[in-house]
């Protein structure tokens, strides 16, 4: 009985099968991969004997993976990533703070905090393009955890385990009522002045819900409390005069009172606010570019921020 072993593999062959797979058709694979078809054709037959399995059924008129051969090409493509991720990697260790970096932000800061970021980080990086990607905390470490981001921007703390997280800056929170609200002539708000009535939350899984839980000691939530599924919507519930609730600073500026129709407070409590920071894998290659980036992320602070010491 022949034994195939690994030396016996091309990452180009996968990559033709891939390429087949996609297209459904030899000739536009090979013209995808940049070879004559004839040269696809044979190289794929070449691994189906390699691999003593037939990977495609093939007609005149269509072709399509086989059922074994669909399960082999979804692991020539994981196979053909990491094959990838080994090349960038080399070459970024080559070059320090250049190529792609996949960055993931929670959904209640990155709107308002990218566009700083991105005008001064693009100045700072001409050669480091980022990839952006948006989502709640548990999502973002989940893809984190699985080698599918390179570093995410959440609030603190976090289940660090296997992760390095660098504390940014501190967002401290504010009021956001509608013009009619009791607090909402008051120059400055105590978070004994917060209470339950109409509180108006985001849904499960955003941080920012569990925070805003937390300030105004609910311990039960009633059943009528109304959610939002973006900070976005819950500023339209406010301005429609549907409740309150707590805002982050950097969601509260830029014209973000609806024409008028909320009304922001500075909470009394120095420590109403969370902690940004920036959390990769502990065993990512590109550690030192990443404090590099965290560095200039600490030094270049939003307007009404602080630096976490």
């Amino acid at each position: 009985m022949r034994t195939t072993t690994v030396s016996s593999l091309s990452l180009r062959d996968l990559e033709y099968a891939v390429a087949v797979a996609h297209e459904r058709h030899f000739g536009r694979a090979a013209e995808r991969c940049g070879v004559s078809q004839a040269a696809l054709s044979e190289q794929v037959r070449k691994l189906e004997g390699v691999l003593g399995v037939t990977l495609f059924e093939r007609t005149k008129r269509h072709v399509e993976p086989t059922a074994r051969g669909l399960v082999i090409i979804a692991q020539a493509e994981l196979l053909l990533a990491d094959a990838n991720r080994l090349l960038e990697n080399a070459q970024r260790s080559a070059e320090p703070l250049t190529g792609e970096l996949r960055l993931g932000v929670i959904a209640t800061l990155g709107p308002y905090y990218l566009p700083t970021l991105l005008h001064k980080g693009r100045a700072r990086f001409p050669r480091l393009g980022l990839h952006l990607t948006e989502g709640r905390t548990a999502e973002l470490l989940a893809r984190l955890r699985r080698s599918e981001l390179d570093a995410v921007l959440l609030a603190l703390p976090i289940n660090a385990e296997g992760l390095t997280v660098e504390p940014l800056f501190f967002e401290p929170f504010c009021l956001a009522c509608p013009l009619d609200h009791p607090l909402a002539s008051r120059r400055g708000v105590g978070l004994r002045d917060l209470t339950r009535g109409n509180l108006l939350l985001m849904e499960e899984g955003h941080c920012l819900r569990d925070q805003a839980i937390d300030l105004c000691k609910v311990r039960r939530l009633e059943a009528h409390t109304r959610v939002a599924s973006s900070l976005e919507m819950l500023r339209h519930m406010i301005a429609a005069g549907e409740g309150y609730s707590v805002f982050p600073l950097l969601a509260a500026q830029d014209h973000a009172d609806m024409g008028g129709l909320i009304r922001f407070r500075e909470l009394a409590d120095a420590d109403a606010g969370r902690r940004i920071g920036l959390v990769w894998r502990t065993t990512e290659t590109r550690a030192d570019d990443l404090r590099a980036v965290a560095a200039f992320m600490s030094q270049t602070l939003p307007a009404g921020t602080s630096p976490i010491t």
